[in-house]
């Protein structure tokens, strides 16, 4: 089954590339048999790989080293011919081999038996006796002999094979780890990485270092925006914050990678076992394995996070969904975006695919197995470009669909025009970086096969294996390849801060570091109360048209201010015909600053007021208008001092509900127009 195994994967590998070189191996001739053990023998030429599939005699001579004791002793004279017929079999024509008869291993198994158990010498079980015809003759037979002159006479230039690759005994490992390197079982790839030299080692690792921390900064100032104001970013926005924690985690993982330089992506050489330095592959390493899945989950889950900033974006443009409606499906979301990345790492993880990588010190997929890069890189990669970029121009369209055929205001012209600009902006930002990964990708796995041959040309003389067939062409991989993909990865992560920058944010930076948090931010939800307009009721109301306004929890996209509610709490008030305007604004003013009273039990509220019916002699009218006048301007100025304007407006949005239920009363208290019964509030508060 082995040797069977053997010739499928030849034939395979050389159906899917072209390989060969005119070196050693190249051609298949009868060559001297240089093993002493096996010289002198009635035949002196043999050909490799042999029945044992050693691809030259040296390996073979390695091979037979457990055997040397039983065979100085001469425990039995049918050992040595027995394995040189395996080991250097007989040169014949081609196409046709010759096994060792059945009886032949049985006489020698037997002979030696107690032997070998003395050296610790177990018989191989490539060399189990059933293996072999059932006959009885000398091997070699006569007419292997006369084969054998035949092909050493004629010179067999037109027959000519493919070895396929032979894995160096250097970059061999243990059958239990289930590596595999360019189809060779038990084989994994060199490191240091096989294609660059140290100092381009080197300034990639520099470079993807330097890069990893740029984009880690952008993306942590990203989401600590975020949670300074976690109510300022809402859906359909929000994914961008979880895009941004994705790509925060994707450039730590590589800068851990340039932290930790080879002790992870390499297995360490063992010079005693005459085995170098070779790459990491599956789970066994603990380290690596964290580091593939941390990277390849988020590098995922990013991917996810801007599909479904697309499917928001139109949601909320083309059905004109508000923000609660399309938050109401963020359970959906999240499963999407965290459960497909999920799936997708354990499948890699089952597979056995995991991979380290020399050049950045991380572990990843699809660095050598080019059938994992093509399923679980391109094709997610490929799959989301697609779909994101098809609903973000069918928001756009519709966005520009609004702007051109419904009538808005100037305003919101100019602010639509703004949103459209930036959706593309963003867009574009992260498009262009994912789409070049993409390109590099595709570039990558069409020329692997290339690489890995020039390569296997280069070294198969220092490694001592056959060299490849008929070579059409040779190309090495340049390193700013790599260097364009490994950037491309980590850039594509900042544009989320180009969405955040704005100068609200930075004024929220300098109100954190100066000390200066407003104190309604650590109020309860249910005390916090917004007057909102919709957004799609922004977009097609008609011009000059109220906006109606809707309580909408902890949001902080709108404010509501004084002269906003001292309007509203004025609209029921009888109008007076013996109010100048003059004595309305005063009596607006004063309303405001009515509302900023603070009560016996220390809550700013505008019903703080005796009665109505305790009124002032109609005489001192005058005197109260002034002494009013001159304590409200006081405690204004003395208020702008100590609070500022941030609290002022939050004690204005707090009161102005109480204003509007509390004013009617006053109105129905007693006799007179309502600018009278306001400055008799102030009056009796003061």
């Amino acid at each position: 089954m082995g040797f069977i195994w053997i010739l499928t994967s030849m034939l395979t590998a050389c159906a899917a590339i072209n390989i060969g070189s005119t070196g050693s191996h190249s051609t298949f001739t009868c060559e001297p048999i240089t093993l002493r053990m096996c010289q002198g023998l009635s035949y002196n030429t043999t050909f490799m790989p042999n029945l044992l599939n050693h691809y030259d005699q040296q390996t073979a001579a390695l091979a037979m080293e457990p055997f040397h004791p039983m065979v100085n002793l001469e425990c039995s004279p049918d050992l040595r011919p027995f394995l040189c017929a395996l080991y250097v079999p007989v040169c014949t024509e081609y196409g046709r081999v010759t096994l060792p008869c059945r009886r032949l291993c049985q006489q020698a198994k037997s002979d030696c038996y107690k032997l070998m158990d003395i050296f610790g010498v177990s018989w191989p079980e490539e060399m189990a006796c059933n293996r072999f015809p059932d006959c009885d003759e000398p091997y070699p037979r006569a007419v292997d002999l006369l084969s054998s002159a035949d092909a050493t006479q004629e010179a067999p230039a037109s027959v000519q094979r493919d070895y396929g690759f032979w894995c160096p005994r250097e970059l061999k490992v243990d059958p239990e780890l289930g590596y595999s390197f360019l189809g060779a079982r038990d084989c994994s790839a060199p490191c240091p990485n096989m294609y660059f030299d140290r100092d381009k080692l080197l300034f990639a690792r520099y470079f993807i270092g330097v890069v990893s921390i740029v984009c880690l900064s952008a993306t942590l100032f990203t989401f600590l925006t975020f949670l300074l104001d976690v109510s300022r970013f809402r859906y359909p926005e929000r994914p961008i914050i979880f895009y941004a924690v994705c790509y925060m985690m994707v450039s730590l993982v590589f800068f851990l990678g340039f932290l930790l330089e080879e002790r992870v992506a390499c297995n360490r050489s063992a010079p005693g076992l005459f085995r170098a330095a070779t790459i990491t592959q599956g789970s066994h390493n603990k380290a690596c394995t964290l580091l593939f899945m941390t990277l390849y989950f988020f590098t995922m889950a990013g991917s996810v996070w801007w599909v479904v900033l697309t499917i928001t974006w139109f949601l909320a443009a083309v059905p004109k969904w508000g923000s609660e409606a399309i938050e109401k499906k963020a359970l959906l979301f999240h499963a999407a975006a965290w459960g497909v990345p999920g799936t997708l790492t354990v499948a890699l993880m089952a597979l056995n695919k995991v991979e380290g990588d020399s050049l950045s010190g991380v572990c990843f997929v699809g660095l050598y197995d080019v059938s994992a890069l093509r399923w679980f890189l391109l094709a997610p990669l490929i799959l989301d470009v697609a779909v994101g970029v098809a609903l973000l121009l069918a928001g756009i369209a519709a966005l520009n669909r609004v702007r051109m055929e419904i009538p808005l205001e100037k305003e919101n012209q100019d602010k639509l025009v703004k949103f459209m600009i930036r959706i593309g902006v963003f867009s574009v930002l992260y498009l262009v970086p994912l789409l070049t990964v993409i390109g590099c990708y595709l570039y990558e796995q069409s020329y692997r096969s290339v690489w890995e041959i020039t390569w296997v040309q280069e070294r198969c003389r220092e490694y001592h294996i056959p060299c490849p067939f008929k070579v059409e062409r040779t190309s090495r991989p340049d390193i700013s390849l790599f260097l364009i993909k490994y950037l491309m990865m980590l850039v594509v992560g900042i544009p989320s801060v180009f969405w955040v920058g704005s100068k609200k944010t930075c004024f929220e930076w300098a109100s954190f570091f100066h000390g200066h948090r407003r104190k309604d931010s650590t109020v309860h939800e249910s005390r916090q109360v917004l007057q909102e307009p919709d957004f799609t009721q922004l977009l097609l109301r008609e011009s000059g048209a109220p906006v109606v306004r809707k309580s909408r929890g902890t949001s902080t996209q709108g404010t509501s201010t004084h002269a906003s509610s001292t309007h509203l709490a004025m609209l029921d008030e009888p109008v007076s015909g013996s109010s100048s305007h003059a004595g309305t604004m005063r009596s607006k003013a004063n309303s405001f600053h009515g509302s900023l009273h603070r009560s016996r039990d220390g809550r700013y509220t505008a019903c703080s007021v005796r009665g109505a019916e305790e009124r002032p002699p109609h005489g001192s009218m005058q005197r109260l208008h002034e002494q009013l006048q001159h304590s409200s301007s006081n405690r204004l100025d003395s208020q702008s001092r100590h609070g500022g304007s941030q609290r002022l407006d939050s004690q204005s949005r707090h009161s102005s509900v109480r204003d509007l239920s509390c004013t009617p009363q006053a109105v129905q208290s007693g006799p007179g127009n309502g600018i009278h019964r306001v400055l008799k509030e102030d009056v009796a508060t003061a």
